[in-house]
């Protein structure tokens, strides 16, 4: 039987070339937030860098800053408050590239709780996702003035599941959605966007980076490891470009990889609609003004602020310039 053979498999036997293995920690579960990688791997990008990628999913109960703590990740997808985080209690982590240009975050409200504005949330309910995605919500309520103990005038959190049961049975009168997925579950429960009423934290000013590339500091004082995350972003940002212009095709390579099941083609398609707005403008590099806007929302953070410090050294853009370069 004949195999076709990539160009860039014919140029590693012919040098007596290994491919090099990457591990990729993913945020959350196989879906089409996470396109790009698997469209770079689907297509054969890491492969013609001479890449062997391993994509892990994540899910509820797996955070990516401790994969990568624990030496079982080269590279991890992170929101960065949690990198930030993560960094100021020890663990070196350094944005490497920023596929995501906007944030993709919101309260999703019922409108008949009488909320319009956020001055509204006071003396109400709130759903809240935590493992490290409850601090851009911490940080707007410290600047909205509203304390999260349940006390009188404040708010009371609720720990949200990752899903959108508390909305639906009413037990909070907003919850943690993303533009691509779960406020559409919300939609498909059968109550109309008419009888919502959503805040965009991009909207509200308080918007924090989601979805970059993080790596450890020590590993990437390793000029050979700073040559693989050279060609490993480059193909990812080709993945991520490819999944913008493809979306349909892109959600489809999604899908094939989700072993669970769990996905569906009409979900994957229209959130891969969505995650195309959120990526759209982004070449990888990191916007610094962007993360010090994420630094400056979560130094504000009150009495409990997410961060103490203004971090040093928390993103470096050694590899997308020689990434973007080629």
């Amino acid at each position: 039987m004949k195999k076709l053979l990539t160009g860039a498999f014919l140029a590693a036997m012919a040098t007596g070339a290994q491919a090099e293995d990457v591990t990729l920690q993913l945020k959350w579960v196989t879906q089409a937030q996470f396109a790009g990688y698997y469209v770079a791997q689907a297509k054969g990008f890491y492969e013609e860098e001479g890449l062997n990628v391993t994509i892990l999913p994540g899910g509820p109960d797996i955070a990516p800053t401790q994969v990568i703590a624990g030496g079982g990740a080269d590279v991890v997808v992170e929101w960065m408050p949690a990198a930030l985080a993560a960094r100021e209690k020890g663990l070196p982590l350094v944005n490497i590239a920023q596929p995501f240009a906007s944030s993709g975050m919101m309260l999703t409200c019922l409108a008949d709780t009488g909320i319009k504005s956020p001055a509204d949330f006071a003396d109400k309910t709130l759903g809240v996702w935590f493992f490290g995605n409850e601090y851009p919500f911490l940080s707007w309520m410290s600047q909205l003035g509203l304390a999260t103990d349940g006390s009188a005038g404040g708010v009371t959190v609720l720990k949200q599941g990752f899903n959108v049961d508390p909305l639906l049975q009413k037990q909070a009168a907003c919850i943690s959605t993303m533009t691509y997925n779960e406020y559409w579950q919300v939609i498909d429960a059968g109550i109309t966007p008419e009888q919502l009423v959503t805040f965009k934290y991009q909207d509200m000013g308080v918007a924090t980076l989601e979805d970059g590339l993080y790596v450890l500091e020590d590993k990437l004082a390793d000029p050979a490891f700073q040559e693989t995350m050279v060609k490993f972003v480059r193909a990812s940002m080709k993945g991520w470009k490819y999944a913008e212009a493809n979306t349909d095709e892109a959600a489809m390579i999604v899908l094939e990889n989700d072993q669970t099941g769990a996905q569906t083609e009409n979900h994957q398609k229209r959130m891969m609609g969505e995650i195309a707005k959120l990526t759209a403008g982004s070449d990888g590099k990191l916007d610094v003004a962007a993360a010090q806007k994420t630094v400056d929302t979560l130094l504000a953070g009150g009495s409990d602020p997410v961060i103490t410090k203004a971090p040093e050294g928390a993103w470096s853009s050694a590899i997308t310039d020689k990434a973007l370069a080629n």
